[in-house]
């Protein structure tokens, strides 16, 4: 978590409160979440060295830039962002970090996620769906994990090598809802 200041992904109004264990807004009704909460999935999502990561939701770019400094230069991060002008900004934060592995994208009318030949090893999820998203679960590759509040459980999902599909909950969190475009 030290390794990526979150002040430098957040608006300059809110720079002051990046120590604060707290979301914090950063327009558009998004918002930069809690420090503990994305430690915590982080710590669930075991991001192994070298991995193939998505973060669905990547508003300010912070969490892509923390999955970047994990997965390392062999690996790859890729972050989408359904509001245009978020994603732009948080592509541009990340830009400033010289990550070249990792990027943000805008997300893709009518699709959830960014799937892709064998899947994501690794799928972060900081927004929360009324339900477990199918779309995503399909995207994550044999002996891959997800993480992702879903109301306000936060599930670990985990695909065995074999395509068996386990949900384990992990206590309670809020957040700003997952909207599919």
């Amino acid at each position: 978590m030290h390794a990526v200041d979150r002040r430098d992904f957040l608006p300059r109004t809110q720079r002051a409160a990046a120590s604060q264990d707290r979301p914090l807004p950063i327009g558009h009704e998004q918002t930069c979440s809690q420090p503990s909460t994305v430690a915590a999935m982080l710590s669930l999502l075991r991001v192994p060295w070298g991995g193939s990561v998505l973060d669905v939701g990547s508003g300010s770019g912070w969490t892509t830039a923390l999955l970047a400094h994990l997965v390392g230069p062999g690996g790859e991060v890729l972050g989408v962002e359904l509001v245009p002008d978020i994603a732009a900004w948080g592509a541009a934060n990340l830009a400033r970090q010289e990550m070249p592995w990792a990027t943000i994208v805008p997300a893709t009318s009518g699709t959830l996620g960014s799937p892709r030949e064998g899947g994501w090893q690794r799928i972060l999820v900081s927004a929360s769906p009324a339900e477990l998203p199918g779309e995503l679960v399909d995207q994550l590759a044999p002996g891959g994990r997800m993480v992702i509040p879903v109301r306000h459980a936060m599930l670990l999902v985990e695909r065995s090598d074999d395509g068996t599909v386990r949900t384990t909950e992990h206590g309670t969190y809020s957040f700003v809802p997952l909207v599919q475009d």
